[in-house]
């Protein structure tokens, strides 16, 4: 039940402005940590005095405690601007710009947002211009970085630089409690409507920590970061972690330029790289001879890791894929394997100072559902028909809604999500499992499997595949051969051009459900 002992260190209890400058004191202010395409690095005086520069710009037209917007992609604009509004008291509200209008303008209802910082150029490049049209006609005011940089005089480039000189009297003046709001990001959307989760400065501090420890992470390490810092994965484990560290960061804008990024991964010679199985098969596919030679290690979650994605990373580069586990309310990461600690179809140990249980779930012989408590999980929520309102949890244990056993090593298998099993002739069928089955036969595209409602049975299996001309015949013979049950079989086959991707990599079960439901 208990991973290690929860005596949670005090090393948590503070800001994540107040975490930056405590690792630049640490690991040395010209210590180059950030860099992005435009090859500008930046050290740590320059991102805390570039941070308190602007920061006390934004102060003129926001309050304290406000949720502020940020939208942007993964430059080092963004951190400037995350910290910039940290270290004055405003909680940055990391907007998905990939989302649509529609999405975006719920997060702001949803989180208070009346303020949005972005970059023109950003928004010329993304084709967003109606998007912002739009969000400015419900009453959203954008500030551009532009204009605010050319606004910031020799005065203020003064003032930040003397405040960085007197980090202390400045950190004192405009104290914070590592128990408020550090961060506020918005859920996926997988399996219902977006909500907004919060996250306390301790809890994101915490995590940076929970992840530095569980692996020898080197200040020589480069942090390849694809990922996109408006959710938990890119922002804690790619961003913060490196940062926090003392080591560099490497933030690209978009996972999905497969062509791209090994180049740059080669050029930067990066030694970390995060994905999700999606991203990293791609990568793995596009790569040239030499490309990825100099990571380390490589992480991928979000996804469960394919057997394809992992033997084709081994194959090609010889690189062991690590894989890890967790959400946004937790921080976001709970588990993940490691070199010297890995067992390939698990997600890992448990990190440190995280406390679990598994409680029982009818109908379902092994395994239960996976509880976790510790520094790291969430303040709360917030829901549209409550705006502004942080709905904290009854208890302190977090349902992280996925069916898991823990073997004697303290290794987690995940089983599915809760949502994601059927009841067929009584028995509980784990639809992930189902997926693995069929993906252990046509390993090289991808599969889908849904539970949608029967009249006659009440529950059918439908099997959503971007592969024509799979016959059922050909599943129930690949399912006798490898002792599967025939039980869990999908009864129809709809096939589709691709499977639909929120822009995490994750697969959009709502739209795939909807196939699911036309097609069957």
């Amino acid at each position: 039940m208990t991973s290690q002992p929860s005596q949670y260190s005090k090393a948590y209890s503070k800001t994540l402005f107040q975490a930056l400058v405590e690792a630049a004191q640490k690991y040395g202010k010209k210590s180059k940590v950030l860099q992005d395409p435009t090859m500008v690095k930046l050290d740590y005086d320059k991102l805390i005095i570039g941070a308190l520069a602007l920061g006390k710009k934004i102060n003129s037209f926001t309050r304290p405690g406000e949720a502020v917007g940020i939208l942007l992609p993964n430059v080092n604009g963004a951190v400037v601007t995350l910290f910039a509004l940290s270290a004055y008291g405003r909680t940055p509200a990391m907007l998905n710009f990939s989302a649509g209008q529609a999405a975006i303008s719920s997060a702001c209802h949803t989180a208070q947002v009346t303020t949005i910082l972005s970059s023109r150029k950003f928004i010329k490049m993304a084709e967003l211009e109606p998007v912002v049209e739009g969000l400015e006609q419900e009453g959203i005011t954008f500030h551009w970085l532009e204009d605010i940089k050319d606004s910031i005089g020799l005065a203020s480039k003064v003032s930040g630089l003397l405040k960085s000189k007197m980090l202390k009297f400045f950190l004192y003046k405009h104290r914070q409690d590592p128990e408020t709001r550090g961060v506020i990001l918005f859920t996926s959307g997988t399996e219902g409507a977006p909500k907004a989760v919060v996250l306390s400065h301790r809890n994101i501090v915490a995590n940076v920590d929970q992840i530095f420890h569980a692996t020898d992470w080197r200040r020589e390490d480069v942090v390849f970061n694809p990922l996109p810092i408006f959710h938990s994965f890119g922002l804690t484990a790619g961003l913060l972690n490196p940062l926090f560290n003392g080591m560099s960061c490497f933030l690209y804008p978009s996972p999905l330029h497969y062509k791209q990024i090994p180049g740059l991964i080669r050029k930067t010679k990066a030694t970390v790289l995060f994905g999700t199985d999606t991203f990293l098969f791609g990568y793995v596919r596009q790569a040239r001879d030499h490309d990825l030679e100099t990571l380390r290690f490589v992480i991928g979650g979000a996804e469960k890791l394919k057997d394809r994605t992992r033997a084709f990373w081994k194959e090609r580069f010889g690189k062991e894929l690590y894989e890890g586990y967790g959400a946004t309310e937790t921080s976001p990461v709970v588990s993940v394997n490691v070199p010297g600690r890995n067992k390939p179809g698990t997600v890992g140990p448990i990190l440190q100072n995280i406390d679990y249980k598994l409680e029982p779930v009818a109908d379902l012989a092994q395994g239960g559902e996976l509880h976790v408590r510790g520094p790291n999980i969430m303040m709360g929520y917030m829901f549209a028909d409550t705006p502004g309102v942080l709905v904290r949890q009854e208890s302190e244990w977090y349902n992280l809604g996925d069916i898991a056993s823990v073997d004697e090593d303290g290794f987690v298998t995940l089983q599915g999500r809760t949502k994601r099993f059927a009841k067929i002739g009584g028995e509980m069928v784990s639809l992930a499992a189902v997926e693995n089955f069929i993906s252990s036969l046509w390993p090289d595209n991808a599969h889908v499997v849904c539970a949608v409602e029967d009249e006659r049975k009440g529950e059918q299996l439908v099997l959503v595949t971007d592969l024509p001309g799979i016959e059922r015949a050909a599943i129930t013979e690949g399912a006798r051969a490898a002792g599967f049950s025939e039980l869990g079989l999908p009864r129809k086959i709809v096939t589709v051009e691709e499977i639909p991707l929120l822009g995490t990599g994750k697969t959009d079960y709502n739209a795939v459900t909807v196939m699911a439901v036309g097609g069957a």
